[in-house]
């Protein structure tokens, strides 16, 4: 991911695409000065996503259009969002929208778009603002490596465009480990282990797998419920987001279990409101059911979140075991017709690497300049989740999320009998997380990839 500053004037955030439309200019004051980060958070095969953070240094504008040349001709805005773009030729324009027209002195704005080029794909330059250029260095922005943990530097994230951002209205990316059945393997989440997740690994979330079927919380709501938060506090107390999954599987319509749902999030929620670490993943992997049913669930339960916490951001599983539709013949344009009526949402993915490849991963490249999407559960191994791990496939796979900023975590962060596990059998018995010792192939393959420097934009 490319990060460049230029300097600009005013801007805000798109809306919509006018293709090779002269945009109205209704009264505009003269720009005298201005700082433009433009960072391209994702880049695929064909395409990319750039966003542009705007400083007004001059006097306050109202009425801004923002024109920047690109320079490669077979680069074109497909999509944008927060003002209303238009192209000719080269030429690219944005123009502010009613509700953010006007840029006080020393205000910043945020836009973005989608892109496709062919060839070279390199910066924009020439930036003016209302017909003043905008000149300067660039420069590469840098995290501060001891700004603190995820959680401190992030705080509340929420959805901006297709991105996952955080306080500072800054795409970033979390990694980090899902769970096993808490039913199943609660031996496995303990202190010692939980501070080898965030200080070793350094992971950025703990997603809390909680199955409602299979001897989970349909069993014992008050004791499963409890530890959910148990853990959510157990996140929180170490810097990483906690992820809540209500693990639904079999049956695969996650209206089977709709008044579970409402009670179980009602709880949640309201205990766990004050905190910014929580994120609420309210339908593992619906199958055997259509969209429309799954849409139907979401704006059922969503609600039920929002009344106690209006605050953190909600994923919604996918037809075909949350494969966005792949997987039962269909595909994102489902999801992009007949979206959940409801902010700051994102789609879930789920991925296992040996059986899922190029399609899989075409579609995930095609849809995320259209969703917001969220990695919540992925393996190195079959989806089975077993047989040899697909070190190729996954490498491929991460390398792809890195490029487009989509967080992701791994299953799974136990010693549970199948590959697709970071640990070998008998690991939580003892007080070793990390070494090469107890980690299995796609542990260690996962620990390497976690482990490296975040880069989490605080400006």
């Amino acid at each position: 991911m490319k990060r460049l500053l230029a300097l600009l004037a005013t801007c805000a955030t798109v809306l919509g695409l006018t293709a090779a439309v002269s945009p109205p200019q209704a009264a505009a004051s003269a720009a005298t000065g201005c700082t433009v980060e433009y960072t391209v958070t994702s880049q695929w095969q064909g395409g990319f996503q750039a966003g542009v953070k705007v400083t007004n240094l001059g006097a306050p504008a109202t009425g801004w259009t923002l024109a920047f040349a690109l320079p490669d001709a077979g680069q074109k805005v497909t999509q944008g969002w927060n003002a209303t773009w238009s192209q000719s030729g080269s030429g690219v324009t944005a123009v502010g929208l009613d509700w953010n027209r006007t840029l006080a002195t020393g205000a910043a704005v945020d836009l973005g778009f989608a892109g496709s080029f062919t060839g070279a794909n390199p910066k924009p330059t020439a930036f003016t603002l209302n017909g003043v250029a905008c000149t300067g260095a660039l420069e590469e922005p840098t995290p501060d490596p001891d700004a603190g943990t995820p959680v401190d530097v992030n705080g509340q994230l929420h959805v901006c465009g297709v991105n996952l951002c955080n306080q500072y209205d800054r795409p970033v990316q979390l990694r980090g480990m899902s769970t096993h059945g808490i039913q199943w393997f609660s031996q496995c989440y303990n202190a010692a282990s939980l501070d080898a997740l965030a200080n070793d690994w350094k992971s950025d979330l703990l997603r809390i797998a909680m199955y409602v079927q299979e001897d989970g919380y349909e069993t014992d709501p008050a004791g499963f419920t409890s530890r959910v938060n148990g853990l959510v506090d157990e996140a929180e107390a170490r810097g990483m987001y906690a992820l809540i999954d209500f693990h639904t599987l079999t049956p695969g319509d996650p209206n089977f279990n709709l008044d579970r749902a409402k009670t179980f999030f009602a709880s949640v929620a309201a205990r766990n409101a004050g905190k910014k670490n929580v994120i609420y993943e309210i339908a593992n992997e619906p199958n055997g059911v259509s969209w429309s049913a799954i849409k139907s669930y979401a704006e059922q339960v969503i609600p039920v979140i929002r009344a106690a916490d209006p605050d953190a951001v909600v994923i919604v599983g996918t037809r075909g075991w949350s494969s966005l539709g792949v997987s039962d013949g269909s595909d994102e344009n489902e999801i992009v017709d007949n979206p959940v009526n409801a902010t700051n949402l994102m789609y879930a993915f789920h991925f296992y690497a040996a059986s899922h490849k190029d399609s899989y991963r075409a579609t995930v490249s095609r849809a995320a300049s259209r969703l917001p999407l969220f990695v919540t559960e992925f393996g190195t191994v079959s989806a089975t989740g077993g047989g040899a791990m697909d070190q190729a496939s996954t490498t491929a796979w991460l390398d792809l999320l890195d490029q487009l900023k989509i967080s992701y975590a791994n299953w799974t962060y136990s010693d549970a009998p199948e590959s697709s596990a970071a640990f070998r059998p008998g690991t939580c018995e003892g007080g070793d997380y990390s070494s090469s010792g107890v980690l299995t192939e796609s542990g260690a393959l996962l620990k390497n990839r976690i482990s490296t420097p975040d880069s989490f934009p605080t400006s």
